[in-house]
């Protein structure tokens, strides 16, 4: 599982029809309740060792993120093992990822960086970026140029069924924040 309090608290409160961005303290010892029953078939909570271990056939099931998964299927084809890896996002929905290009205000060429990102959404070189990743883009004349194995994947670009599951995280405060670390680290312990 992955070590990532921040994901994988909300998702189980989720799970429990509870809001993913709750400030309700009592709705964190539901997910530490939900969690801690899940706690004695997690092996270890990591979030990059799952990609090795899932490509050479040392775990069989991991909550992880689609990038990892994808990493994982490439080393286990490079590697020839013949693993039949697969990712999927739970029909309950999961939490939505983007991957952006920002520029801070005070960055020192900023006509550099807005050239460098202007080029990178250019529809050949995201393109390329994606096939080289296999992360989706958001360039929609981009599509075409992203391999079909990509492209046609539902774990890479998911059906607007799917997308419409998926919500978005957003940051704590402080307080509430460490209600879920200490959630979190009972979890880990299982205790």
């Amino acid at each position: 599982m992955l070590d990532a309090p921040s994901e994988v608290i909300p998702i189980a409160l989720h799970y429990l029809g509870l809001p993913y961005n709750s400030q309700n303290p009592d709705d964190y010892k539901k997910a530490q309740e939900l969690l801690l029953k899940l706690r004695p078939h997690i092996v270890y909570f990591d979030s990059s060792k799952f990609i090795s271990d899932l490509a050479n056939g040392n775990i069989c099931v991991v909550l992880g993120w689609a990038g990892g998964v994808a990493d994982a299927q490439k080393a286990s084809e490079l590697a020839g093992n013949h693993r039949n890896l697969v990712y999927s996002i739970p029909r309950e929905g999961a939490p939505v990822w983007v991957e952006s290009l920002v520029q801070l205000n005070d960055a020192p060429n900023p006509e550099q960086g807005l050239a460098f990102i202007n080029y990178m959404l250019r529809p050949e070189v995201i393109a390329e970026s994606s096939n080289y990743l296999s992360y989706p883009n958001a360039n929609k004349d981009a599509t075409a140029l992203v391999e079909k194995k990509i492209r046609d994947n539902p774990g890479v670009y998911p059906s607007k069924q799917v997308l419409d599951t998926l919500f978005p995280l957003e940051p704590l405060p402080l307080k509430m924040e460490r209600v879920r670390t200490r959630a979190w680290n009972t979890v880990k312990t299982g205790a």
